[in-house]
């Protein structure tokens, strides 16, 4: 890390004062009153006041010669990035019109007297799309789909399956339109009760037709307990959804498919069947940025001049690719220009300008002087007089955004027909900016690395580049039996938002395609030829706590429960916990004694009884036989899956 800057002269004002007054006891011994009310003892102090900001000033020289040299090398302050989450709006009722929800529409966090509101904006136009269901098919595993659409007008019992289900028998719902990003209630009557499955996992997916094929709809709520019941279902299309041909029939498509079941999942028995079937359209999803959004914002007019430099009036920039969109009124109107990341490779006529998205300042092309006298226009020259604007850029962004599922619940934009919103998972994404201090650290670093990965350490700093709104990353050499010779594995902990109460569920912390793709993409460029990339989330091995605790004479159990709960579940956390808080040690191992002594720095615990660990899967839910020590390799890290605590009372 960066050297500290050394402190010049460290004494202070009282210092001063101090020294001065012993040397007058030396020089002058006959002046003996060093009250303050003295008026030679008022012109000390005037002089210590005025030496101590000399030294003040003069102490400021070692950290302005550092900002210089950071300067100097290119070293530029990181802003901060904006959460994004997506949202969901519902209808009041179903509407026989499309409800059409504006980009930019603001929606909102609770505001509370300690907490201000966390503002969000939707990125993208929605447009919730009524639909009714037209078509009803069944498809036996292999065969060709039968339309069934007769028989359920006339209130027969279908079976939606084969009698004897198998895994790929389907029921397929053709909608009267396409619904991408929208939700769907299925209002299903079945006659079928006790079918053999078990109503809280039924071997059952919904799925929609897309451009791409079949993809997975997000079963919102299920009330048929997989098709058991009469009931209703509701289901968030994904946004590829088109009209599609099946059977002879147009239509939006949806299907449930039998699915395997998992080991020691009860199956179908016989087919569940169904009397009626109705679908509409209740609501949408589209995606929001904890950011606002800057239209039509002038800057000033063109001097005419190279380097010409002008500043937003919102800073941080966030969001957009690209961040700014920059315009400049000449003779055929309003012209875009570019933002680059440089002027090294531009040229005298490209509209090309530079953004410093943490300050919000606009450079445009200078022009250097070459060895040989001439003059060298890197970028376009904006015709002097021409007005500038910004056409729109968004500024925010930060961790404040980083709310919980379910923390969105105010719709600030009023919308004809929709009664609430929500966000089903956690904002994230959102990062502060880089602090000076914090640059100085990384500075070493990226000088050392240039750009290019060779130690592990170099990797790990590149990938963090790459994409700073993840919680943890950490570089390991990859086994050369799984990966490969010569492998660099790179371990990515996404950013995770904990529900209401501190818990982090299991798919929160599993790494997205996209952010796993470009973090790849990135090192892919910086790697040393004939080195291997794998880059991937860490193996996360269960651990249950089972513990027996005794509290106080005459404290609530309950409480004492529940904090030992969040105690544990705060400890064994591959994010925030460990003893420093920064989050579990990669590949450090789970002793009881360790658990022991976390329960007892629970307020109210007399006595710690007894503590038994399991190993578990967060998958299947499986625990493993109980033990003092659970160990883990390397590339993993802990996860709170389902502990337990006992607490004996007074009444025990």
């Amino acid at each position: 890390m960066a050297l500290p800057s050394p402190h010049l002269d460290d004494r202070r004002f009282q210092q001063f004062v101090d020294d001065a007054k012993r040397y007058i006891q030396q020089r002058a011994p006959e002046w003996t009153d060093h009250n303050v009310s003295d008026p030679g003892i008022t012109l000390v102090e005037t002089v210590a006041h005025m030496a101590d900001q000399i030294v003040y000033r003069l102490n400021r020289v070692p950290e302005k010669n550092h900002l210089a040299f950071l300067d100097l090398v290119g070293i530029t302050l990181f802003p901060p990035t904006a959460a994004r989450t997506d949202v969901t709006f519902w209808l009041s009722a179903p509407q026989e019109e499309a409800v059409t929800v504006p980009v930019g529409t603001e929606v909102a966090t609770v505001r509370t007297e300690t907490e201000e509101a966390v503002v969000f904006a939707t990125e993208r136009h929605l447009t919730v799309v009524p639909c009714r269901l037209e078509h009803l098919l069944v498809q036996h595993r292999g065969e060709r789909p039968v339309e069934r659409t007769h028989d359920l007008a006339d209130g027969k019992d279908l079976l939606c399956f084969a009698e004897a289900p198998a895994p790929g028998d389907c029921m397929l719902l053709g909608l009267s339109a396409a619904v991408p990003h929208c939700a769907v209630a299925l209002e299903l009557d079945s006659r079928v009760d006790g079918v053999g499955v078990d109503p809280r996992q039924p071997p059952l997916v919904w799925e929609a037709w897309t451009a791409d094929g079949w993809k997975p709809c997000e079963v919102d709520r299920d009330g048929t307990g997989g098709l058991n019941r009469p009931g209703e279902v509701v289901l968030h299309v994904p946004g590829g959804h088109v009209l599609s041909r099946n059977a002879g029939q147009e239509a939006g498509w949806l299907r449930c498919r039998v699915t395997e079941p998992l080991s020691g999942q009860p199956f179908y028995t016989t087919s569940p069947t169904v009397r009626s079937a109705e679908a509409f359209t209740i609501g949408g999803t589209t995606t929001a940025v904890h950011a606002e959004t800057v239209y039509d914002e002038a800057l000033g007019e063109s001097t005419g001049l190279p380097g010409q430099r002008l500043r937003l009036a919102h800073a941080p920039v966030v969001g957009d690719d690209p961040p700014l969109l920059l315009q400049t009124a000449e003779h055929d109107g309003w012209v875009d220009w570019q933002v680059v990341p440089d002027f090294a490779a531009s040229g005298p006529d490209d509209r090309h300008i530079t953004l410093d998205a943490t300050t919000g300042e606009i450079a445009f092309g200078p022009a250097v002087r070459e060895p040989d006298g001439t003059l060298r226009q890197y970028g376009r020259v904006a015709p002097k007089g021409a007005p500038i604007r910004a056409r729109r850029y968004r500024t925010g962004g930060g961790r404040a955004g980083n709310v919980a599922r379910g923390a969105v619940q105010v719709l600030r934009t009023s919308i004809p027909y929709v009664s609430e919103v929500v966000n089903r998972e956690a904002a994230r994404g959102g990062v502060d900016g880089e602090t000076v201090e914090e640059a100085k650290v990384r500075a070493p670093i990226t000088l050392r690395a240039q750009e290019r990965a060779v130690t592990l350490r170099d990797y790990e700093e590149l990938a963090r580049r790459a994409a700073p709104e993840t919680a943890r990353i950490t570089c390991l050499e990859g086994e050369e039996d799984e990966h490969g010779a010569y492998a660099v594995r790179v371990l990515v902990v996404p950013q995770a938002v904990p529900d209401p109460g501190g818990r982090l569920r299991f798919e929160q912390l599993v790494p997205g395609d996209a952010l796993l793709e470009r973090i790849t993409r990135h090192l892919d460029e910086r790697r040393l030829i004939g080195t291997r990339l794998a880059v991937g989330p860490p193996y996360y091995q269960g651990v249950t706590v089972v513990a027996t605790v005794h509290a106080f004479r005459g404290v609530d159990t309950d409480r004492v429960r529940r904090e030992a709960l969040d105690a544990l579940y705060r400890h064994l956390d591959p994010l925030t916990g460990g003893a420093d808080g920064t989050g579990w040690p990669f590949g450090r191992p789970v002793q009881s004694g360790e658990v022991f002594a976390v329960l007892q720095r629970v307020p109210g615990v007399e006595l710690v009884d007894e503590v038994v660990l399991h190993p578990a899967d967060p998958l299947t839910g499986k625990r493993g036989e109980p033990t003092d020590r659970i160990d883990l390799s390397r590339p993993s890290l802990v996860f709170s899956f389902d502990h337990r605590v006992r607490v004996i009372g007074d009444g025990a």
